[in-house]
């Protein structure tokens, strides 16, 4: 079986396991609270400001005075782009709450329970992997943003956001997982090595984020997945050395 199925399989079934669901749950509840009351308090004044800038363009006056209601359409337009725009930040907020907190507790209960023979050289740190996380989560929002026009040609609107989400997930959570077990020598190798199945893995994470109730999930899912599929690959690879030996 392939290995980044066996990761899933075994990723749900630590949801069996006492503790582990709540680790998932609560990322994207906070995320959601803070974004959610950010938006109540402020959504108003932004799309405001942006609707003032956006008609302030030539182009818009312009349009403006072409086409009735036009006005109306733009307001709307400049609405929907925020609503878009909450979304990365609302996935990267989560994300961010589960690397620094949810996926090292995980990680520890599911080390201890299905990998207890793997040796931990250490090779990573709490500030490292909050690091790690902030640049991947810049580097998605960022993209997130600049292809939004790319979003109008058909299929795109699917193919964008799927490719971003295995991005941000197999960049965060792949040093999350390796960091307590792996030394930097292993770290490096396995991220080469096993660059496909990492994207996979983020891939299918990634997808969960668009099933309704299951959304609330994924950002930790995510991590949890990769906790498995990396320290299954962790143990392989030493086994391997073993027998080269």
């Amino acid at each position: 079986m392939s290995p980044v199925l066996i990761a899933f399989g075994r990723a749900a079934h630590s949801l069996t396991r006492r503790g582990i669901f709540w680790h998932l749950l609560w990322p994207s509840l906070a995320a959601l609270a803070l974004w959610g009351l950010l938006a109540g308090l402020f959504w108003g004044t932004a799309a405001g400001a942006m609707v003032r800038m956006v008609n302030g363009w030539s182009w818009v006056t312009w349009l403006v005075g072409q086409w009735a209601g036009s006005e109306t359409v733009a307001e709307a337009t400049v609405h929907l782009l925020m609503f878009l725009l909450l979304l990365p930040l609302i996935y990267g907020t989560a994300l961010l709450l589960a690397v620094a907190v949810a996926v090292p507790l995980m990680l520890e209960r599911v080390a201890a329970d299905d990998y207890a023979e793997l040796e931990r050289r250490c090779g990573g740190t709490l500030a490292g992997s909050v690091w790690n996380a902030l640049v991947a989560v810049f580097w998605f929002v960022l993209a997130w943003v600049v292809t939004l026009p790319l979003w109008l040609v058909p299929g795109l609107a699917l193919v964008i956001p799927l490719a971003l989400s295995a991005y941000v997930n197999q960049r965060a959570y792949r040093y999350d997982a390796l960091m307590a077990h792996a030394d930097p020598g292993e770290m490096r190798s396995l991220i080469v090595r096993r660059k496909g199945g990492l994207f996979l893995v983020g891939l299918g994470a990634g997808a969960l984020a668009y099933v309704p109730v299951v959304n609330l999930l994924a950002p930790s899912f995510a991590g949890l997945a990769f906790v498995h599929f990396c320290l299954e690959a962790l143990r392989s690879l030493r086994k391997g050395v073993g027998r080269g030996r």
